[in-house]
């Protein structure tokens, strides 16, 4: 495994465009955070926002640049020959894509812990001016904070299993702009269905089991109990679209010709 290791990380550091991307995780979830931080105020006591949640709202921006470079990590080499040589060079497929998986988890969770520690930052900054005081009933966000610290660890994990989401989709299809917009449209798509279906049931169900709306519950630290999942099981609802996905592109890349 020491092996695939090494190749697929010299492999990953070495393509072009991957430092823009990972740059790109951190400045796009920060601008966006701050940008939401700033439009929102709260100026009596007890408006009902979720200050954390606010703070770390460019998340939902970033994971599509962390799912742009998943799928470039394994379609590129499909886009340019290369794959037939890192089959030749190491038959073991399944051993490939989990090394693909490791160096891009390895990636996505430091360009992620950047991007979440500077939103978290901004947020405190940026917030206490905008009404969000003690005054307010909103406390100043700490990390020592429970609430706060699961919110922004589970959001670097959310990160992480975007990108394990999207590598597996891109094992299955191969094709960059394909797996992009299947990604995508999970995660985007899904919360306008959900909006468009008038029957509650429905609604609840679609979104316990939507990937971002059901993963993103972990960013939630008030009003807990009014979500359909409770935050860490709502993660659990991403990981089981991770490992399903991961799993069909293991299926497919090591049954399939290359």
């Amino acid at each position: 495994m020491r092996r695939e290791l090494h190749a697929e990380w010299t492999k990953l550091r070495t393509t072009r465009g991957t430092g823009g991307l990972l740059l790109g995780i951190i400045t796009l979830t920060l601008a966006v955070s701050a940008a939401a931080a700033a439009t929102v105020s709260c100026p009596q006591a007890g408006c009902a926002y979720d200050a954390t949640r606010i703070s770390l709202f460019g998340v939902q921006v970033g994971q599509a640049i962390v799912a742009v470079l998943a799928v470039v990590a394994i379609t590129g080499e499909y886009g340019t020959g290369m794959i037939r040589t890192t089959l030749t060079a190491m038959p073991r497929r399944a051993a490939v894509l989990a090394a693909k998986a490791a160096v891009l988890t390895g990636l996505t969770l430091a360009a992620g812990t950047l991007a979440v520690l500077a939103s978290v930052l901004a947020g405190r900054l940026i917030l206490p001016g905008n009404g969000f005081t003690p005054a307010h009933g909103q406390p100043l966000m700490s990390l020592a904070d429970g609430s706060t610290l699961r919110a922004a660890a589970g959001s670097v994990l959310y990160l992480a299993l975007i990108a394990l989401l999207s590598l597996g989709v891109a094992a299955a299809v191969r094709d960059s702009a394909a797996a992009i917009g299947v990604v995508l449209g999970l995660l985007y798509l899904f919360p306008i269905i959900i909006l468009m279906v008038s029957d509650q049931d429905w609604q609840r169900f679609l979104w316990q089991i939507s990937p971002m709306n059901a993963g993103l519950a972990i960013q939630a630290t008030t009003h807990l109990s009014s979500l359909p999942l409770s935050p860490w099981a709502g993660l659990g609802v991403l990981a089981t679209w991770s490992a399903a996905a991961l799993t069909a592109g293991g299926l497919l890349l090591r049954r399939r010709d290359a």
